[in-house]
């Protein structure tokens, strides 16, 4: 279907002549010759003396100059068939904590030994990638909470910046609770049912300025449910220790991540393995399935550079017939000297 998605500008369309009749004619402040007998000079040369306004005919095609830029400015395009689009309308944002103790290499993947960190970039960047239809940001926190990636609809840019997080980039520490507030800060402007945020951490709030409980009933009150997933092997399989000397598997505040869940209406999951964190990222699809009905969408080809080429060449074949007998004349003259 052919349509024109400014319609409005063709509105235009009068301008050049209300110009001509409202804009005084230009002085150029020069003394010209006035030959009373200009008519007859120009009839005997074969040229017709221009009127002080051209009639119809000369104007014609100015006209057709002035039409087929308005029909480029009014943005002429194709409209396909309508096509749907599954839209989930969820709003969500992914809080991963990016202390220190994260980059513990207690976590196994494809029979490797790898970071917690890792292992979230690897399980989580798919989980963005198949949030078709969400709109999904991205919050790193440590020492302080930062919003890595805004809301949007561009989940390979979020993956990306998650793959990009480093342990450390936010400090060594863990700032839970304004994690929890900056996430609702970003999520209370969002509609009520669509507020989502999930929170991987593998330590106890020991930094921030807001207490974890009460950013949960911050979260609670502005509708924003929250999910924690607490990442980390278990005592018995750690065995390792910390340089520092302590084992970051003690680390975890389970009490404290099960009950901002229970605040918000969330869910809390343990994470001890790739495997268990595999099926929470599965888990979380089943839990957060509300779909907006679908939209419909359709493909737009543009079509401007059509009428602004032929604009341009007939403003080309204008100018080449105004200069042709000056050029002609002068190359003629050239030649007979």
């Amino acid at each position: 279907m052919f349509e024109f998605a400014w319609p409005w500008l063709f509105a235009l369309l009068p301008l050049p002549w209300l110009l001509r009749r409202l804009l005084p004619e230009a002085d150029s402040a020069e003394a010209a010759l006035k030959v009373n007998f200009l008519d007859e000079l120009e009839q005997l040369s074969g040229r017709r003396a221009n009127s002080h306004l051209p009639d119809w005919r000369q104007q014609l095609p100015y006209l057709a100059i002035w039409l087929l830029l308005l029909c480029a400015s009014a943005r002429p395009q194709w409209l396909g068939p309508p096509l749907p689009v599954p839209a989930s309308g969820r709003e969500m944002l992914l809080a991963v904590d990016v202390s220190g103790s994260m980059d513990y290499p207690d976590m196994q993947w494809q029979g490797e030994a790898i970071s917690r960190l890792q292992l979230v970039k690897h399980l989580f960047g798919d989980f963005i990638e198949e949030r078709r239809g969400d709109r999904v940001g991205l919050i790193l926190f440590g020492d302080k909470a930062y919003l890595q990636s805004p809301l949007s609809f561009d989940r390979h840019s979020v993956r990306i910046w998650l793959d990009e997080a480093q342990v450390g980039i936010a400090g060594n520490n863990t700032a839970i609770g304004d994690a929890i507030g900056l996430a609702v800060k970003r999520l209370r402007e969002r509609p009520d049912n669509q507020r989502v945020l999930i929170l991987i951490t593998d330590g106890a709030n020991n930094a921030g300025q807001i207490a974890p409980l009460t950013a949960a009933r911050l979260a609670a009150e502005e509708k924003v449910r929250v999910h924690t997933i607490g990442i980390g092997a278990s005592v018995e399989s750690s065995g390792m220790l910390h340089p520092s000397g302590f084992n970051p598997a003690l680390e975890l505040d389970e009490t404290s991540l099960q009950a901002i869940a229970r605040e918000t209406s969330g869910e809390y999951f343990r994470a001890r393995s790739s495997t268990e964190l595999q099926a929470i990222g599965e888990l979380l699809d089943r839990l957060e399935p509300v779909r907006q009905r679908s939209t419909q969408s359709r493909v737009a080809q543009s079509l401007y550079a059509w009428p602004l080429a032929l604009a341009l060449m007939l403003s080309l074949l204008l100018a080449g017939r105004t200069l042709w007998p000056d050029l002609a004349g002068h190359w003629k003259a050239r030649h007979a000297a």
